[in-house]
């Protein structure tokens, strides 16, 4: 009998039964259908197949869809066409789900319609090439049948499709009449799929027969109970007998090479142990790469190996003289970049085993002699390091095919570069000159071309004559500055004239990306008043808040702020009963989303000149409700000091470089604290923005200030490998300690106890005595941390570029460690609820909760990658609930339920985003690289 039929039988004798209980694991009651409703479910979907699909020879649909309550049906509806369905997971990158459908010869695939709009899914990656083409005939051979409620695309890209001369048919389910029904069909050009990689979906294993072991052990051969291991087999009285054995004791359990996910009591396969890795976050089956490289035409033959678990090898057998060029770019075009090999060995034949298959171990060796002596003699001079390091920056870029130099000048980062890119080229530039090059990374990231080939000259060649001086990078940027504006009295680091740092203080909260939020010169009844109102913002407490006393004011000031709403408030702050810019919104600018209960619209936005990446300070002057104030830099050399509620530039400062670090207060609340790219730390008045001292880093400085509110002093970090105290009153520096790698993140300064956090490109985490500078602790992550460190009472926690999310106590102990499926540039978000949960996004595309136990809450699924630090805030105009924003590097702004990560709305920027967002009451604030900072409000449908 088949499995449908089985199904059927038991349908008919228990309709009412329940057949199918599906859980998300999302906090919410798990969801039951029953055997009638199934297989009514099911048997629809079956006649409207029958009736629209037309069958050849071979009998499959595809099935595009993530688990839920209608995949029983759905999968049934399939079965009983009749055909076979081929599972294809939305997870993996269209060049996978294309390469599948294409060696299936799928001529239907079904696409679950849910997925459709929060992901990246099949329908959507083609969306773009459908739009394109100019054919879109009869002939083609793959139909898309979306599952679901409402049709897709949207109407607008329906229309344009119809403008461009091509046909789209829409089926309808039911005889509904309207565009809104079960099922649309396009059909896709078979020149739109490209054939790149295979795919591999996890299968079941069921259940071990009577009298066998069956267990799940880790790399360290303990048990697993619930995600990833190997499959080892034994058994009382079972053995299993290898090669010449004759004899083996009972209860001996044989490793079998399989690895699986234990979930519960079930068992799903994901491969052999030497064709699964794990690379950059992703699982990939090697043999898929194989099988890619062996489509290329000259190719004859060819093996993939994991080398010592760090780097992905290919070895290719050349049908003729075809150069290692040609075949990485090949790969490149069909494969993801987590994919692609780090090195190509051509070879004369491939090693065999006794056995008759591929020796791994002889390959691991040639690959051992082949980089020894390509690091030993192969490099034979300045010349040809420079051709090598043309060809691995071209690799790195994908810019295999432009065929002109690469000019001297070019910048890793301008030319499409990125931060997971630079980890791949300084593996690379070390492997081919056989040694560790110290700095190369910071190298990479900020200076151009020649400055890393002379920086690699001296490390490989310390006796050759260089193009430029050693330190070109920081003495080039430094000449091109105004050198009226560097003198002694900062390069010297001498004492100078003390500001008024105590008398005729403002009030002020200030908050910066990651929820951080700190109160300058305010009293501890303001603050807890403050924390019980949640004024737009969770104002709750935190360890790094510190206060001064200030006036009897403050009581009318809460009183105003609590009792009202954000938007009213906002309202009377502008003078006048409507925001006048409201009117002026499009719709167009606004989220399209119709079932959503809050809305997006552009309240202001300024154009500083160039991208912005760093991210917003908002200083809140609390006795004067009508100020508050958005302090941001920029690529062109801007800094802006703009009005939170009008829009209104109040001032802009021209600094010396670019701007990629954020704001910080002062004590006092008078200055700004920013760094800039050409070494300089600058101290700007907030009211006017002149500046009022600058001190001199050796290099870049990116990382973004942090003040002490116990000391006054300000902490920040350099590409030099220092991190600084500066005392900005007495115009010192009062200490400087050496980081062994660049400080690219920003310091995170604790109370209790006192300790000042700071995290390097080396991978270090540091632990420093914030009055000295002197070390407390170290803890090697191995891999570069681009995330900054953030702490609360008891932990400290820091993303980093290996997937993992850490998570210490104060006294340098790893209390647990969870892992992403990518690397994490995001800085964690600790919020300040009574539970503390902590939010992080990562290279994977997906925003996750834990609290801080290190508990699993949920994670989102986003439409880019996040690097990115999300921001919790209340707000109850919007909701009861404490709201999640963060930003996707594709523009997106997402607003998230925080306790349960269910999307609120969403609104699309016209650029990428690197800026992390800061909300303040119904306002969130954040740069984009479309060269402009914007403000958007938060509304209501209502409002709206």
């Amino acid at each position: 009998m088949t499995l449908q039929g089985m199904v059927l039988q038991a349908a008919a004798l228990y309709s009412d039964q329940i057949a199918v209980c599906f859980d998300g694991c999302n906090k919410q009651e798990p969801v039951y259908y029953t055997y009638k409703s199934m297989v009514n479910f099911a048997s629809e979907l079956s006649s409207f197949l029958q009736s629209k699909c037309k069958f050849e020879e071979i009998r499959q649909i595809g099935l595009y869809c993530y688990p839920g309550i209608n995949l029983p049906s759905w999968i049934l509806g399939i079965l009983q066409v009749p055909a076979a369905y081929a599972p294809v997971d939305p997870d993996i990158p269209p060049e996978l789900s294309t390469y599948f459908m294409k060696k299936c010869n799928l001529k239907y695939i079904l696409v679950e319609k849910n997925h459709i709009d929060a992901t990246p899914t099949l329908v959507r990656r083609f969306g773009s090439q459908l739009i394109k083409s100019s054919i879109l005939s009869a002939t083609t051979s793959l139909r898309v049948l979306a599952l679901g409620g409402e049709a897709f695309p949207p109407l607008s890209v329906l229309r344009s499709w119809k403008q461009e001369g091509n046909t789209t048919q829409i089926f309808n389910l039911y005889g509904v009449t309207e565009v809104s029904s079960w099922a649309t069909c396009y059909r896709i050009p078979e020149e739109d799929l490209s054939c790149t990689l295979g795919v591999e979906s996890p299968v079941h294993l069921g259940f071990p027969l009577l009298g066998t072991i069956v267990e799940v052990r880790d790399a360290n051969g303990l048990t697993v109970q619930e995600g990833e291991g190997q499959v080892f087999l034994g058994g009382k009285k079972r053995v299993c007998f290898l090669d010449d054995e004759i004899t083996v004791p009972f209860g001996t359990m044989r490793a079998t090479g399989d690895f699986v996910t234990v979930k519960g009591e079930a068992m799903f396969f994901l491969g052999r142990r030497d064709s699964q890795i794990k690379r950059h976050g992703k699982r990939i089956n090697i043999e898929c790469i194989q099988q890619v490289a062996e489509g290329i035409c000259q190719v004859e033959s060819c093996a993939v190996i994991w080398y010592h678990q760090e780097r992905l090898i290919l070895f290719v057998v050349t049908k003729d003289d075809l150069v290692k060029d040609g075949i990485l770019g090949e790969l490149q075009k069909h494969l993801p970049g987590y994919a692609v090999p780090d090195d190509i060995v051509v070879i004369e034949a491939l090693p065999f085993t006794s056995h008759g298959k591929i020796d791994m171990s002889k390959l691991t060796k040639i690959y051992f002699n082949y980089i020894n002596l390509k690091s030993n003699g192969t490099l034979k001079g300045k010349e040809e390091l420079w051709e090598r390091l043309q060809y691995l920056w071209k690799s790195s870029l994908r810019l295999l095919e432009d065929p002109l130099e690469v000019s001297k000048d070019s910048l890793f980062l301008s030319n499409g570069g990125d931060s997971l890119k630079s980890i791949w080229l300084s593996n690379e530039i070390e492997t081919l000159v056989g040694r560790s090059i110290p700095g190369l990374l910071e190298v990479i990231l900020s200076c151009s071309i020649l400055d890393i080939y002379n920086h690699i000259l001296q490390a490989v060649f310390p006796d050759e004559d260089t193009l430029l001086n050693r330190n070109y990078c920081t003495k080039r940027k430094f000449s091109e500055m105004n050198r009226g504006e560097i003198s002694a009295k900062y390069i010297d680091q001498k004492s100078g004239r003390p500001v008024n740092s105590g008398k005729e203080q403002n009030a002020f909260i200030a908050l910066s990306r990651g929820n951080q939020i700190l109160f300058v010169n305010v009293s501890e009844s303001l603050k807890n008043s403050l924390s019980m109102g949640q004024t737009g913002t969770q104002l709750g407490k935190n360890p790094s808040i510190s206060s001064d006393l200030i006036s009897s004011e403050e009581t009318i000031f809460v009183q105003n702020v609590t009792s009202k709403s954000p938007l009213t408030v906002s309202r009377k702050m502008n003078g006048t009963e409507e925001i006048s810019s409201m009117s002026a919104i499009s719709e167009d600018e606004t989220s399209v989303r119709a079932s959503e209960k809050i809305k997006f619209c552009v309240r202001w936005k300024s154009n500083t000149g160039k991208c912005v990446d760093a991210s917003p300070l908002i200083a809140v002057l609390l006795l004067s409700q009508s100020s508050a104030t958005v302090y941001i830099g920029s690529h062109s050399h801007r800094i802006q000091a703009i009005d939170l509620y009008s829009g209104k530039v109040k001032w802009e400062q021209i600094l010396g470089d670019r701007i990629e670090s954020s704001a910080c207060l002062s004590p006092c609340g008078n200055f700004i604290i920013v760094g800039c790219y050409n070494g300089l730390i600058y101290v700007l008045r907030n009211n006017d923005g002149k500046i009022h001292w600058i001190f001199a880093t050796k290099d870049t400085v990116k990382s973004s200030a942090t003040m002490d509110p116990s000391t006054g002093l300000i902490y920040v970090g350099s590409h030099d490998h220092h991190a600084y105290a500066l005392d900005i009153y007495k115009e010192i520096c009062v200490w400087k300690s050496h980081c062994e790698g660049t400080v690219f993140s920003s310091p995170c300064i604790s109370l209790a106890p006192h300790h000042l956090y700071i995290a390097t490109l080396k991978g270090l985490l540091l632990a420093l005595n914030p009055a000295t500078g002197s070390r407390v602790w170290t803890h090697s992550c191995g891999k570069p941390l681009f995330s900054s460190p953030q702490c609360n009472l008891q932990y400290v926690s820091i993303g980093c570029v290996d997937g993992n999310l850490y998570c210490f106590n104060h006294m340098g102990q790893l209390v647990w460690q969870v892992s992403t499926n990518g690397p994490v540039f995001s800085s964690p978000c600790i919020s300040d609820s009574v539970r503390q949960e902590i939010f992080c996004g990562s290279h994977d595309r997906c925003i996750y909760c834990y609290n801080t136990e290190g508990h699993f809450q949920w994670k989102f699924q986003a439409t880019a990658s996040i690097y990115a630090t999300p921001f919790t805030f209340y707000n109850h105009n919007l909701s009861s609930d404490m709201l999640l924003a963060a930003a996707s590097t594709d523009g997106n702004l997402w607003i998230l339920d925080a306790k349960r990560g269910q999307l609120q709305t969403v609104y699309k920027l016209p650029g990428e985003v690197f800026s992390s967002p800061v909300v303040w009451q119904s306002m969130l604030v954040v740069g984009c690289r479309d060269d402009y900072v914007y403000c958007l409000d938060l509304l209501t449908v209502a409002e709206k």
